[in-house]
């Protein structure tokens, strides 16, 4: 008996489909790059609730014949191949003939087609792979595809989908990708009849305007080489325009969006000495290379493209990106003409300068503390430092013995923050203080607290707790802040509005320029910007559920607020270990980091 069969072509299909198609917006790729290669002047895209519901995009490409409009939807069907040498000449997208099949066979497919030629299309209607309908209609020219109820017959696969702005946000994705692609094609893109966006054909740097912003047209370095290896030609942006999160890298090789680690180095490293390490440059390259040099069906997704000459290729693009740098004379210099002079904060620059009072007490003697009266040597100490010097020609014999005495016994006191290797470290109680740590012995040891991790628990617990119940405190900016945002940023801002409103963020959207009027009171205002960047950063984190989301800025903020916290005196430090130790989880941080660690006697001794 054989055990070997073959499987059902329905089958077959859903576990094309499973590679394929892995989530709405393989469907947006798939169709919109059928459509380029159908020759179309306007695509456009239209969406409900992030691809779940519908999918519909619609050309004025060639169109297709009744014959061709069947045939397509059967698996291995295309119109790119003839021969296998075909593969390695490839200047089309789709290629494979898995698509309309794979879709066909997770959704209820309806396609609308007609020849520019003829005066009627053909409607054709899929469920499960099988045809329902097949009938001459009147419809325009090109092609309409509306996809409906992705996945209905695999509903393990629907319940992996992420929540709605996530999905929206891969769909987005791939249309940006698209779009940049082929500045002469029109694009529209509809999410819940709302117009996301609009972009007219024209020249490829308004489309990368439009796509990274409206104000990002003067942030753009134009970037080209021929040579008989790659050809190169696209943007980068300025220095000033690089971005704590990634979202505005694009590579392509003969119009076909991909990604790669290799040459992203390559920008990166032409970019040293004017970015920090935390930054990542924007740029939008173009690369034109021999279809037989490269090889683009690595990856199912065909995102991932090997190429042949990929070592000449990442020195030709490092040297490319640093003669455009060098040509509009972007790079690090020393300016000897700037004024050297410290920069006035803005509070003070409408200030009259006020001549600074001197004021002299003349009783004052540097010799009277505090300390003194409370030390154990009683009056004889205060005694010998208020005499020595002042007012005696003759100190007594007295006098010395007891300063010599107390000066024995205080340095003494020392020695084991010398053991410690402290800086600038006192002691008062049971507390050996630094900026970042507080150092409190106990009979096991030493017990070591991180200041910023107590803090950032301490507020994340708050202000959680707060949070759920009515909105955070704000504090009201004098002058608003202004923050350049992408277009994708801006609409995840507006997404999660309410939310940042809820936070203690109250903000205005304007042309790609977030206005930010109010923050919240624990935020200091040197923290603020790097605070957004952080936020922008976690709302564009796809691998986050929506209900998650709330906790996840809540994180970000109370990281931000904390940042620079110290402590400085005893009190401060009895407090926030009061306060540390009345939170459920005392002895991790919000990013699961420890906060305290005890030095046992034993790990001490060790060292000595």
């Amino acid at each position: 008996m054989s055990v070997i069969q073959l499987l059902p072509e329905h089958i077959a299909n859903q576990i094309a489909a499973g590679e394929v198609i892995q989530r709405p917006a393989s469907v947006v790729k798939e169709l919109m790059e059928n459509s380029i290669d159908s020759g179309a002047t306007q695509v456009q895209l239209i969406i409900k609730d992030a691809g779940k519901t519908l999918i519909q995009v619609v050309d004025d490409g060639t169109g297709m014949s009744p014959e061709d409009a069947v045939k397509c939807f059967q698996r291995h069907a295309t119109s790119k191949l003839k021969t296998a040498d075909d593969l390695f000449k490839l200047q089309t997208k789709g290629f494979r003939g898995e698509a309309l099949a794979s879709i066909a066979s997770i959704a209820h497919v309806a396609m609308r087609t007609k020849q520019v030629q003829v005066d009627t299309g053909t409607f054709i209607e899929v469920e499960g792979n099988t045809i329902r309908t097949n009938e001459q209609i009147v419809c325009a020219k090109g092609t309409s595809f509306e996809v409906k109820n992705l996945f209905y017959n695999v509903p393990a696969r629907r319940n992996f989908l992420k929540s709605e702005t996530i999905e929206f946000g891969h769909i987005r994705d791939e249309f940006e990708r698209v779009a940049l692609a082929h500045p002469e094609i029109k694009f529209t893109l509809h999410h819940n009849g709302q117009e996301i966006y609009n972009l007219q054909a024209g020249v490829l740097r308004m489309r990368v305007a439009s796509i990274f912003g409206r104000n990002s047209n003067e942030r753009l370095v134009p970037i080209e080489e021929q040579t008989n290896i790659v050809s190169i030609k696209g943007f980068i942006g300025k220095p000033d325009a690089a971005r704590k999160t990634r979202g505005e890298q694009f590579f392509f090789v003969n119009n076909r969006y991909f990604k790669d680690s290799y040459f992203h180095h390559a920008i990166s490293k032409a970019f040293d000495g004017m970015i920090s390490e935390k930054h990542y440059p924007s740029y939008c390259i173009y690369l034109d290379v021999d279809p037989a040099k490269i090889d683009v069906n690595i990856h199912p997704t065909k995102t991932e493209i090997k190429f042949e000459e990929d070592r000449f290729i990442y020195s030709i693009l490092l040297s490319s990106v640093r003669q455009a740098l060098g040509k509009h004379n972007i790079f690090p210099t020393l300016d000897f003409e700037t004024e050297t002079s410290f920069d006035v904060p803005s509070s003070f620059r409408k200030t009259d300068p006020v001549a600074p009072q001197i004021t002299v007490d003349p009783t004052f003697n540097p010799f009277q503390s505090a300390r003194s009266s409370s030390t154990s040597s009683g009056n004889g100490f205060s005694k010998a430092l208020k005499n020595e010097g002042f007012g005696q020609t003759m100190p007594s014999t007295e006098d010395w013995e007891n300063f010599y005495q107390i000066e024995e016994q205080t340095s003494n006191r020392g020695d084991l923050s010398e053991d410690l290797g402290l800086h600038e470290e006192r002691e008062s109680g049971s507390y050996l203080l630094h900026d970042r740590y507080v150092f409190s012995p106990t009979k096991s040891g030493l017990l070591v607290i991180d200041v910023k991790r107590a803090k950032w628990r301490i507020l994340y617990d708050e202000l959680i707790s707060r949070f759920i119940h009515q909105a955070l405190d704000s504090q009201q900016l004098l002058f608003p802040i202004e923050k350049q945002v992408s277009s994708s940023e801006g609409d995840l801002w507006k997404t999660h509005d309410k939310l940042l409103h809820q936070l203690g963020f109250q903000s205005s959207l304007e042309d790609g320029i977030l206005y930010i009027h109010g923050v919240p009171s624990v935020l200091p205002e040197h923290a603020i910007d790097a605070c957004l960047d952080s936020l922008l950063s976690e709302l564009q984190n796809r691998d986050i559920d929506q209900g998650d989301v709330a906790h996840h800025l809540v994180k970000r903020l109370t990281q931000n607020a904390s940042k620079d916290a110290v402590v400085r005196r005893p009190e401060e430090a009895q407090a926030l270990i009061e306060s540390l130790f009345q939170c459920k989880e005392h002895a991790v941080a919000p990013n699961g980091k420890k906060i305290m660690h005890t030095l046992s006697l034993t790990e001490i001794q060790s060292n000595f």
